[in-house]
């Protein structure tokens, strides 16, 4: 197998009069037409509805739309799960190496032709995408995860130590010793599909637990798995409440790891589940996380406005602000701002917000009605608080989904809770600062968050460029000059953050990768020696 860089999955831009944009809406259309959507539980190779309460998942942007049905998995449940990915492992584990990277190198070309539309469609009417933000994460970049993280755990195999005259030294880049537990979240298709099948790639059985407003996409990747030949066990899917999931899979003896990504709150909760239950597992399981941001954009003097309003736009609002990498604050020169601030709430104010399903919509609705009503309390005590400023936005409407309009707010104070508080929408709040206040600005910008996700410096000036990147070496794990904070490329910018936002082991790189092999090294000696005694102990 050639050891060659894949090329990155060419962007579909879906313009009118295209093939694609025609065959794109007749799937949505097909798809909105057959639903509610059956969803059952993947364990071992066969699907069945699990045996806990009957959910029903509905469109975030129409609550008439019900997309996905489906019953959770109880304890039991999850249990087989488990036991189905532990009884996989040895065939799995031990299989050559073409025989699992095939799979996924043709579950990443189904995806790449058949499965597009599918999957885009189930992304678009069950987590509210629009079509360009749908195409860049369900098609482009699980794509690319799967056919990136495929060369390299090739990488992975050619990395072998030196031998010496009549040795044969080796590594045998096993998987970890059980199973690895996979919990994905809403906001990104692509995210579920990796945190799955990363692990699987070089060898290892996985439980997957996606997120039930993301049940329909996780449903379609595993139709993909299914159809590209995914032995039954090596990944598991399962519809479950967190009880249930914790209770059975993260304490169970044989876990071998946990791949997630989601709130602080939940990753630092299994963190200290596993802490407690340290002395009953078989092996120190390995916690991979990234658990979100509050990412910044830092504009200096020298910075151009055109290009600032870009990227605050772009960075701010796709996708709702509902990216882990989105920016929510912003630091910017009362200079700059004086000259940005109108033609950046226009730009705001015009952005198409509606139906995902609408080629012309920019932004779909939040996820449900628990992020809906936590924006709405955030915007109802903005228009009392005297340390803030409606720039641009400011409303909610919850008729037909849960439609929050991208808002900008400008602050007076550089520590407000929404400059340190993770909102997880499309809300970006700006302190304009004195142009001055350059090299005080930077400790703000390090300072008053906890997290450490991305962060983007705009400046023409090359010495702030520079100051701004040392500055701030710690204060995000993905950087951007000149760029908005969102949009990372497998294979390009390999994604991950630190503080609190993770354990930055760099998902679409071979760090991660590392993370789920245990090595063992092997030493041959072709002819052993047969005297025990060494030369110097001969007489002179």
């Amino acid at each position: 197998m050639s050891s060659q860089p894949p090329i990155n999955e060419t962007v579909r831009l879906y313009a009118p009069g295209t093939p694609e944009r025609a065959r794109l809406r007749a799937v949505i259309h097909d798809m909105q037409a057959a639903a509610p959507h059956r969803v059952p539980l993947h364990i071992g190779g066969r699907t069945f509805d699990g045996h806990g309460e009957r959910i029903s998942v509905t469109a975030p942007h129409r609550h008439s739309l019900t997309m996905v049905e489906a019953a959770t998995a109880t304890t039991d449940d999850v249990r087989a799960a488990v036991d189905a990915a532990l009884a996989a492992h040895h065939d799995w584990s031990t299989a050559p190496w073409e025989t699992r990277a095939s799979v996924f190198l043709r579950a990443a070309d189904l995806l790449s032709g058949p499965f597009r539309d599918r999957l885009n469609a189930a992304t678009i009417l069950g987590q509210s995408k629009s079509i360009h933000q749908a195409e860049i994460d369900a098609a482009c970049e699980l794509i690319d995860f799967w056919r990136w993280n495929v060369h390299y755990g090739r990488d992975l195999q050619d990395n072998q130590p030196v031998s010496s005259p009549g040795i044969w030294n080796r590594m045998d880049h096993r998987p970890l010793e059980g199973f690895v537990l996979a919990i994905s979240p809403f906001n990104f298709t692509s995210i579920g599909g990796n945190l799955a099948v990363a692990p699987a790639i070089v060898g290892n059985t996985v439980v997957w637990k996606p997120a039930t407003t993301a049940l329909l996409a996780a449903q379609v990747i595993m139709e993909i798995l299914e159809a590209a030949g995914l032995p039954p066990g090596v990944i598991n899917m399962i519809a479950a409440p967190g009880a249930a999931v914790s209770e059975v899979a993260v304490k169970h003896p044989s876990l071998a790891g946990i791949h997630f990504t989601g709130s602080t709150d939940t990753f630092q909760h299994l963190w200290n589940t596993v802490a407690a239950n340290l002395g009953t597992y078989k092996t120190y399981p390995r916690l991979v996380g990234e658990t979100g941001g509050k990412d910044f954009v830092l504009a200096h003097a020298s910075a151009s406005a055109d290009a600032l309003l870009v990227g605050l736009l772009r960075g701010s609002f796709e996708y709702q602000g509902q990216k882990c990498s989105a920016s929510s604050r912003a630091y910017i020169p009362r200079s700059v701002w004086d000259r940005l601030r109108d033609p950046l709430a226009a730009a705001t104010e015009a952005i198409p917000v509606g139906d995902p399903a609408e080629f012309s919509t920019f932004m779909g609705a939040v996820i449900d009605e628990a992020s809906f009503r936590k924006h709405e309390a955030v915007l109802a005590a903005a228009r009392t608080d005297p340390e803030l400023t409606l720039v641009a936005g400011g409303e909610c409407d919850a008729e037909v989904g849960w439609f929050v309009h991208p808002t900008i707010l400008a602050t007076s104070n550089p520590r407000h809770d929404l400059m340190q508080r993770e909102l997880f929408g499309p809300i970006l709040t700006v302190f304009p600062y004195a142009d001055s206040d350059w090299p005080s600005v930077l400790d703000l910008v390090d300072t008053t968050s906890p997290y450490a996700l991305t962060g983007a410096v705009f400046a023409n000036d090359r010495a702030a460029i520079d100051e701004a990147s040392e500055h701030l070496r710690y204060a995000a794990g993905n950087f951007y000059v000149n760029d908005k904070p969102t949009g990372a490329v497998v294979g390009q910018q390999p994604f991950g953050g630190a503080r609190m936002s993770g354990t930055n082991d760099k998902a679409g790189s071979a760090l991660n990768m590392l993370r789920w092999v245990s090595p063992r090294v092997i030493k041959e000696t072709f002819v052993p020696p047969t005297d025990w005694r060494y030369p110097h102990q001969d007489p002179d």
